[in-house]
């Protein structure tokens, strides 16, 4: 039994626009992420720092597995 996964589009991307804003919303998330987000949050708005470093490796992460799943669904090429 075999699946030819090549030619799912999943619903939602297929706007070239809708693509574009996704990938870059990946690649904020990653760079952004464990950078700048907890430095605004634990001298901004005084989180404590391990928290502000928390959420900083949760939005990491968030943005690999965007990335991971706009690769697998051939967005990025």
């Amino acid at each position: 039994m075999t699946e030819d996964n090549d030619n799912i589009e999943v619903s939602g991307i297929e706007s070239k626009s809708t693509r574009v804003a996704l990938t870059i919303i990946a690649v904020l998330l990653i760079f952004i992420g464990p950078t700048y987000i907890p430095y605004l949050l634990s001298n901004t708005l005084g989180f404590e720092y391990f928290a502000s470093i928390g959420i900083g490796a949760l939005l990491f992460i968030v943005g690999l597995v965007m990335i991971v799943y706009l690769i697998r669904k051939k967005v990025i090429t």
